[in-house]
């Protein structure tokens, strides 16, 4: 933990850390109970429900790239996450209380609530440290912890209110998270983050970075290896739809006598979060300090690897339960292994964003980020949806193959990458 924090960091990083928890505690929240409540209530099929997740969550990472460019050309950073804040909020208590006849209304809003805000919290994070890029990391790792905080407690809390007085108390809770947020954020903003982020750049046509060849390069790099986590996001999203429908049906979840709500297992993700950023940023300072620290590029691939690894474990454990429920320590390593995967791409990727983006680009290419998580969750729903057509074998094997291909991949193209991002 001390080599995250041992450096001085501006107040406003703490203020940012506040709102993306009770956002990010929002939005995992309801995704938890998303699923379970279309089947379940709503009467969907599995596939019904896991198209629209997919469809869902593929959009709430679309979104940001309009976002961003809002930020970046009219509006600014600011002003685009006090918007986004406020219709998270209205979205979640109109799914809590509309009923199913504003269900799709409901998503719609937060599809909108995610562009404004998702993109531009991390811009204005990056804006906080300017030139300062050796602060950079370790700012965003305090920083995704603070988003993993949220969506450790949120299945918790949301879960539990939903199992014993009705999905619309869970979905309400994750709204009143997103108001804390908000309210949080308007009384602290202008004294802890001053003026940073709060007027739009002004993008000229003839500042278009095709005229610098170094910067151009870079960015290059950047959408290339932005394009590798498109498999990632395939496999990780598997956790809202086919891995929770494996967690209801497959998992023996009756641990000491206490039933284990299904939502709960959403947490474990978070939880491993939280204990392991300290170490990983611990290791990258160790391994740096020896001259031995591998470049994000080799990070990435560690964790494409990781994540086929954790697809392995999926179908074995799926072999198993062909004779009956598993044990949940099968689901629980699983996340385990696919958690030491996020933690090799999901913060380092951020970080690398606000290091090589354009400065008149920043909001708009951390917005490139996040449609690479569009397009790998809308394929990761697609695909969670044919969890009652495919055998355990027939769904997690293409995922495992997948991911390890795209190691293989990134492996021959590392030393181009390398050359494009200076690395």
């Amino acid at each position: 933990m001390q080599n995250i924090f041992n450096q001085e960091h501006p107040k406003g990083l703490y203020l940012l850390f506040f709102v993306e928890m009770w956002e990010r505690f929002s939005y995992y929240g309801m995704r938890a109970l998303l699923v379970l409540y279309m089947v379940h209530e709503l009467m969907f099929s599995s596939q019904k429900a896991g198209n629209i997740y997919g469809i869902y969550t593929g959009l709430v990472y679309l979104t940001p790239l309009i976002g961003g460019y809002l930020a970046d050309r009219f509006i600014g950073q600011r002003r685009c996450i006090t918007a986004g804040a406020v219709l998270m909020s209205a979205g979640l208590f109109l799914l809590a209380f509309g009923g199913k006849e504003l269900f799709l209304l409901s998503l719609f809003l937060m599809i909108c609530a995610n562009g404004f805000f998702k993109s531009n919290i991390s811009s204005v994070l990056g804006l906080l440290y300017g030139d300062d890029n050796d602060k950079k990391d370790s700012a965003f790792t305090i920083f995704y912890m603070g988003i993993n905080f949220g969506a450790f407690l949120s299945p918790l809390v949301c879960g539990t209110l939903a199992a014993k007085y009705g999905f619309e108390w869970g979905f309400a809770s994750a709204g009143v998270g997103m108001l804390i947020g908000l309210v949080t954020y308007k009384l602290f903003e202008h004294k802890l983050l001053g003026d940073t982020g709060s007027k739009p750049v002004c993008i000229k046509q003839e500042n278009n970075i095709s005229t610098d060849d170094v910067n151009k390069s870079k960015f290059i790099g950047l959408l290339i290896l932005m394009l590798f986590t498109i498999p990632f996001w395939i496999c990780f999203e598997q956790a809202g739809s086919s891995l929770t429908l494996f967690a209801e049906y497959k998992v023996n979840r009756d641990f000491f006598g206490f039933q284990i709500h299904t939502g709960y297992f959403q947490s474990l993700n978070p939880l491993f979060i939280i204990l392991l950023a300290p170490l990983t940023s611990g290791l990258w300072s160790w391994l740096n300090k020896r001259r031995m620290e591998p470049t994000s590029i080799e990070k990435f691939s560690a964790a494409l690897f990781l994540m086929s690894v954790s697809y392995v474990i999926m179908i074995v454990a799926g072999l198993m339960s062909d004779t009956g429920k598993i044990s949940l320590l099968w689901l629980v390593l699983a996340y385990f292994v696919m958690t030491v995967s996020e933690l090799c791409l999901s913060p380092i990727g951020l970080s690398l964003v606000s290091k090589l983006a354009p400065a008149k680009f920043l909001s708009l290419t951390m917005g490139c980020w996040f449609i690479m998580c569009f397009l790998g969750d809308a394929i990761a729903g697609f695909w969670g949806g044919k969890y009652d057509s495919l055998t355990s074998l027939q769904l997690f094997t293409p995922l495992a193959v997948l991911s390890f291909a795209a190691f293989l991949l990134l492996l021959i193209l590392t030393p181009k990458l390398n050359k494009l991002l200076k690395m």
